[in-house]
C-alpha cells in the first residue's frame, strides 16, 4: 500500500485508528486523581467555607495528548515509509550482479554501490543467491553465489580502480557461473563507455540462462579525458577526448602542478557542439613548464583525467655553437641546418651573436643551457676552456662533431669522451681499399638500446678513436668494422658526447635519417634539467619500480601491493592491475605511464539488443526513510510528558523540596506542555521586572561608573579612562572590577555604583532637575561623585574668574545638598589609602583635588590621621583624571601629559586607586589608636 510519498509495510495495522474514540470516551471516564495541597493557616481559613471539588473529566489537552501518542503507536506498527522506492525486479533462480570498476565509473562511484546495495537487498528478501562480479578486478576473484549478507561484504569491499574494464573475460565467468543456476537475473551496471569485445561480452552473458536483464544508466555527463600534454615551443599543447555526439559545447580547464601539488599553470579546451575533440595551450615561459609534474582537468574526479609527466616531456636550453660561417645560398650544407631541424620540435635552442669562440662560449653559459652542441669546432681557446670544464662538471652536457677542425686539433682529454687518433679516416674511393661502412645494433648499455639500427645509413668518412681497455663501455653506437661511430662518458655529474662523424650530410647521410632525431633526442633527455638529475633514459631497458600511482580518483598515491615492476618499452604500454597509470623509477628519474594515449577515443555503450524482458533504472541513492524508529520515539516523550503532567496535576511536583535542579525541571516541563497544546495556565508566572538582569549584572562585582554627557568624544574618553584604571587596580591590587559602565543619571539606577565619574562639558545640555535631585540622593546615601572639570581649574569654587565647565559645575552644584569643600589635606586618608601620594595630578597638574572639609577634626600624635565620620559625597578636579587613565585596544595612552612627563601618568593611576581604595573601605585608618600598643607587644 502507498501513498506518496508515504507507504506502509503493513497498512492493516492503520484500522486500529478507529479504536482512537473509545480512547477517548475511556479518558472522558477517568478524570485524573484530584490534587491535595497544604496551605497555610490562613489560606485554609479563606477556603474553609468552600465545597470539595472534583473534576468530572480529564483536561482537553490531557485528553488530545494521549490520543496523539496512541495514534503514533499506531502508525508505527503500521511501518511507515517515507519516500517509498520502488522494488527492483530481482526474482528469478538468482540474481547476476556484474558491475564495472574500472577508472571511468570513479566519479559517480557511491551511486553505483547505493544502486548495487537497492539490487541485493530486493534479492535477498527474495531468497534468491547472488553472484557478484566487477569487470576491473584479478582473473581469480570470487564472484559467488553469495546471500545477501555475503554479497553486501564483497560489493562493499570492492572499489574503482584506475585500469580499463575487461568485460568479455568477467562475463564469461558469470555466464559460466549462472549454467548452474538457470532462469537469472542479470543487471548490468556500466561505465557508460564502450569497449573492445563488448558485443560479443554481452552476448556470451544474456544468450542462455538469463531470463531478465536490469539495465543501470548514469545520469552524468560523458567522461572527458586528457589525452596528451605535448611540450612544444611556445607551450604546453593539451588534448582531451568527450564521447561523440555530443551536441551541446563544453569548456573544460586544466591546471598543471609541480611535484608538490602547487597549481602554477591554467588552460581552457573548448568542446565545439558535437565535437569529440578538444585542444587548448598553456603558455607559459618553458622553465616554469619544466616544473611540470602533472595536469588534470578539474571536476574529472577519475585517472583519464590526469597525466602524469616525466624527464620525456620536460624542455631543455640547448646551446648551438659552430665555426662554419653560415651559407645563406646553400643552408643544407651548413654544419647546424640538420641539428635544427631535429631538435626544434623538443628543445629551446640558443645561438651566440659572436663567432668568435672566446665570445661565443661565455655568451652560451650565461643562458644556462642543459646542454651544448659543437659542430666542428676545432681548439677551444684557454681563457674560456677552464670555464666549459666547469660546466661540464657540474651538469652540462657537450656534444661535439666530427669534422675537419676537429680532426686536426688533436685530442683534449677534458672536453671529449675518448682519445683520437691524428687525421681522419676515408671508407671508399679511389684510394681506399675500404667500403661505406653500415651502422650496426645498438649497445644494450647505451642510451640507443631500444632504437632500431638505420639500415640506410652508412658513413664514408670519421675520425677513429684510440683503443683503449674502457672503449667498449664509451660506445653508444658502432659502426660494421667494429669502429664507433658514436661514443659518450660520464665526467662529474655531466656527460661528453662525440659523433665520429659531420653533422651535415658529407662524412655520412645519418643527420638525413630519422634516427638522427631519435639519437638526438635521447642525449637531450639524457642533459640536466637546469640541475635536476635525470636517470630514467640510462634505465630504459631496466624495469623501474612503482613510485607515485594515479588513484582511480585522480590523486597521486603511494603504490598499492598489487603493483609491480614496470619495463619500458617500445609503444603504449597496456594499463592493468599490476601496472597501473602512474610514475615508475624513484627519486633521481621517473617514467609517466599514463592510463589515455593520443590514440585513444570514448564511445558510449549500446544496451545490448536481447528478447528478454529489460528494466532501466538509473544511478541513485536510496532516499527512503524508515519512520518506525522516530514515531516509536515522538510516542515515548509524549508518554513521559504525560507522566509529568499527572504528576504536576496530582500536586507530587509541588511537595517536593524547592531545590533549583527540580524548580528548573518543572518549568521547563510545562513550558514545554503549553507550547504543544496552547495551555498558557500550566506555565508558572515569571514575577521578574524588566531590568533585573542588568541590576544582577552591576551588582556581582563592584563596578566605576561614568555620567553619559551625549558628547561622543567626552564619553569615549571616559569610558577608555575607567578601563585603563580598572586594569591598573587588577595588576596593583586585590580589587578586580567590572567592566566601567555608563549611565544616564536621569534613568538608570546610580547605587549600584560606589562612585560615579562625571566629566563637566559646557556644551553638554544642563541635567534636568529631576536627574540632579536623583544625584542628590545618590550622595545623601552613601555614593560619591567626582567632577572633573578638565580645565585645570586652581582658583577654587568661588573665583572670580572661570572657565565655561567651571560655570557649568556651578550651575550643578547650586541644585545640590554639597558640603563644605576643602583641598585635600596632607594628612587625610586619600594621601596614603594605598599609595603614599603628596597631589592628585591628572592628564594636567596643579589643580587640587577637593572634598568634603573635616571641620571638627583634630591632630593628635595618637591620631596621625585626619578623623572623620563617613567618605567624602564628592570630588572635585580640573586635572582630567580620564584623560590621563585612557587606553587604546592596546593598552597604550591614548591622550599625552601636560607637560610631557610619563612619570606624572603613573601618579595619576596611583591616584585613581587610592580613591578607589578610599571609596570601598572609608576612614579606616584614622583609627590609628591602637598603634602603640601593637608595636610593643611585636617588640619594636
Amino acid at each position: 500500500m502507498s501513498w506518496l510519498p508515504l507507504s506502509f509495510g503493513a497498512p492493516m495495522v492503520l484500522w486500529g485508528l478507529l479504536a482512537l474514540p473509545v480512547i477517548w470516551w475511556l479518558l472522558r471516564l477517568t478524570p485524573p486523581r484530584p490534587q491535595t495541597e497544604v496551605f497555610p493557616p490562613l489560606r485554609i481559613l479563606a477556603r474553609v467555607l468552600r465545597r470539595e471539588e472534583t473534576p468530572q473529566q480529564s483536561p482537553w489537552w490531557l485528553t488530545l495528548l494521549r490520543l496523539l501518542m496512541a495514534a503514533l503507536i499506531v502508525m508505527a506498527l503500521a511501518e511507515p515509509v517515507f519516500n517509498p522506492r520502488e522494488k527492483l525486479p530481482a526474482e528469478g533462480a538468482a540474481l547476476a550482479l556484474v558491475v564495472d570498476n574500472g577508472w571511468a565509473s570513479a566519479a559517480d562511484w557511491n551511486k553505483r554501490v547505493a544502486t548495487a546495495e537497492r539490487l541485493i537487498a530486493d534479492a535477498g528478501s527474495n531468497g534468491v543467491p547472488i553472484v557478484i562480479a566487477f569487470t576491473a578486478e584479478k582473473p581469480n576473484a570470487e564472484i559467488g553465489p553469495f546471500d545477501a549478507s555475503g554479497a553486501l561484504d564483497h560489493l562493499r569491499a570492492a572499489k574503482p580502480r584506475p585500469i580499463p574494464t575487461d568485460r568479455p573475460a568477467v562475463y564469461a565467468r558469470v555466464a559460466a557461473a549462472l549454467e548452474r543456476l538457470p532462469g537469472a537475473s542479470v543487471a548490468v551496471l556500466a561505465d557508460g563507455l564502450a569497449a573492445k569485445g563488448d558485443e560479443a561480452a554481452f552476448k556470451t552473458l544474456l544468450e542462455k540462462n538469463a531470463t531478465r536483464l536490469v539495465w543501470a544508466t548514469s545520469d552524468r555527463p560523458s567522461v572527458t579525458g586528457l589525452i596528451g600534454a605535448d611540450n612544444q615551443v611556445d607551450g604546453f599543447a593539451l588534448s582531451a577526448i568527450r564521447a561523440p555526439g555530443n551536441p551541446a559545447p563544453a569548456q573544460v580547464t586544466a591546471g598543471a602542478f609541480d611535484d608538490k601539488g602547487r597549481r602554477i599553470a591554467d588552460a581552457t579546451l573548448t568542446f565545439a557542439p558535437g565535437e569529440a575533440a578538444a585542444t587548448g595551450t598553456m603558455a607559459v615561459p618553458f622553465e616554469l613548464r619544466n616544473d611540470f609534474a602533472s595536469i588534470a582537468l578539474d571536476g574529472e574526479h577519475q585517472a583519464g583525467a590526469v597525466r602524469v609527466l616525466d624527464e620525456s616531456s620536460k624542455r631543455r636550453r640547448v646551446g648551438l655553437l659552430s665555426q662554419a660561417e653560415a651559407d645563406q645560398a646553400q643552408p643544407l650544407l651548413s654544419p647546424l641546418y640538420y641539428i635544427r631541424r631535429a631538435l626544434q620540435p623538443f628543445a629551446d635552442l640558443v645561438e651566440p651573436s659572436s663567432a668568435d669562440l672566446a665570445d661565443a662560449i661565455p655568451q652560451l653559459l650565461d643562458q644556462k643551457p642543459a646542454m651544448i652542441i659543437m659542430a666542428d669546432v676545432g681548439t677551444i681557446p684557454a681563457q674560456v676552456k677552464q670555464r666549459l670544464v666547469d660546466w661540464v662538471d657540474k651538469g652540462g652536457t657537450l656534444v661535439r662533431f666530427a669534422g675537419p677542425r676537429l680532426a686536426a686539433a688533436g685530442n683534449d682529454d677534458d672536453l671529449l669522451p675518448v682519445r683520437l687518433r691524428s687525421g681522419e679516416r676515408a671508407l671508399g674511393g679511389a684510394l681506399s681499399w675500404t667500403t661505406p661502412q653500415a651502422v650496426t645494433e645498438f649497445p644494450k648499455t647505451g642510451p640507443f638500446a631500444d632504437l632500431a639500427p638505420p639500415s640506410e645509413v652508412t658513413v664514408s668518412r670519421q675520425v677513429l678513436a684510440e683503443p683503449t681497455p674502457d672503449i667498449v663501455e664509451r660506445t653508444w653506437a658502432t659502426l660494421a668494422d667494429g669502429t664507433p661511430l658514436v661514443t659518450g662518458m660520464k665526467k662529474d655529474k655531466g656527460t661528453l658526447v662525440l659523433f665520429h662523424v659531420t653533422p651535415e650530410a658529407t662524412w655520412s647521410n645519418l643527420p638525413i635519417s630519422g634516427s638522427f632525431v631519435e639519437m638526438l633526442r635521447r642525449v637531450v633527455q639524457l642533459s640536466r634539467n637546469q640541475g635536476a638529475a635525470i636517470a630514467n633514459a640510462e634505465a630504459a631497458a631496466a624495469s623501474l619500480a612503482p613510485y607515485r600511482m594515479i588513484s582511480a580518483d585522480g590523486m597521486l598515491t603511494p603504490p598499492s601491493p598489487d603493483a609491480r615492476p614496470l619495463v619500458p618499452g617500445a609503444g603504449p604500454l597496456p594499463v592493468t592491475l599490476e601496472n597501473p597509470p602512474g610514475l615508475y623509477g624513484s627519486e633521481t628519474g621517473v617514467f609517466a605511464h599514463n592510463l589515455l594515449d593520443a590514440s585513444s577515443t570514448f564511445a558510449p555503450l549500446v544496451r545490448p539488443q536481447v528478447s528478454l524482458p529489460v528494466t532501466a533504472i538509473p544511478y541513485a541513492f536510496d532516499e527512503s526513510q524508515n519512520l518506525k524508529g522516530p514515531l516509536v520515539a515522538v510516542a515515548l516523550l509524549l508518554m513521559v510528558l504525560d507522566t509529568l503532567a499527572v504528576f504536576w496535576m496530582g500536586g507530587l511536583l509541588a511537595r517536593r523540596p524547592r531545590r533549583a535542579g527540580t524548580a528548573a525541571t518543572a518549568a521547563a516541563v510545562l513550558v514545554v506542555l503549553g507550547g504543544l497544546f496552547g495551555h498558557a495556565d500550566l506555565a508558572r508566572a515569571d514575577d521578574s521586572k524588566p531590568g533585573d538582569t542588568q541590576a544582577i549584572e552591576d551588582i556581582s562585582k563592584t563596578r566605576i561608573a561614568y555620567v553619559i554627557t551625549g558628547e561622543p568624544g567626552v564619553d569615549s574618553i571616559s569610558r577608555a579612562g575607567l578601563e585603563g584604571l580598572t586594569r591598573f587596580l587588577i595588576e596593583k591590587t586585590a580589587l578586580e572590577p567590572g567592566p566601567p559602565a555608563g549611565v544616564d543619571i536621569a534613568k538608570d539606577e546610580l547605587s549600584f555604583f560606589p562612585l560615579i565619574y562625571w566629566p563637566i562639558d559646557a556644551t553638554a545640555p544642563m541635567p534636568s532637575q529631576a536627574a540632579i535631585a536623583r544625584i542628590d540622593a545618590y550622595m545623601q546615601q552613601g555614593g560619591t561623585v567626582l567632577f572633573d572639570t578638565r580645565d585645570q581649574f586652581s582658583n577654587g569654587i568661588g573665583a572670580g574668574s572661570a572657565s565655561p565647565a567651571t560655570e557649568r559645575l556651578r550651575d550643578i552644584l547650586g541644585n545640590l545638598n554639597v558640603p563644605p569643600l576643602e583641598p585635600v589635606p596632607s594628612d587625610h586618608v586619600l594621601t596614603k589609602s594605598f599609595f603614599i601620594l603628596p597631589e592628585f595630578p591628572g592628564r594636567f597638574n596643579g589643580s587640587p583635588l577637593w572634598v568634603e572639609a573635616s571641620l571638627d577634626a583634630s591632630n593628635t600624635e595618637n591620631r596621625p590621621v585626619r578623623t572623620g565620620d563617613g567618605v567624602s559625597p564628592i570630588m572635585i578636579t580640573a586635572n582630567d583624571f580620564a584623560g590621563a587613565w585612557a587606553i587604546d585596544e592596546n593598552g597604550d595612552p591614548m591622550l599625552p601629559t601636560v607637560p610631557p612627563d610619563p612619570m606624572q601618568r603613573i601618579y595619576a593611576l596611583r591616584a585613581g586607586v587610592n580613591i578607589m581604595m578610599y571609596m570601598l573601605t572609608g576612614n579606616y585608618k584614622s583609627d590609628q589608636v591602637h598603634v602603640p600598643v601593637l608595636l610593643e607587644r611585636l617588640g619594636q
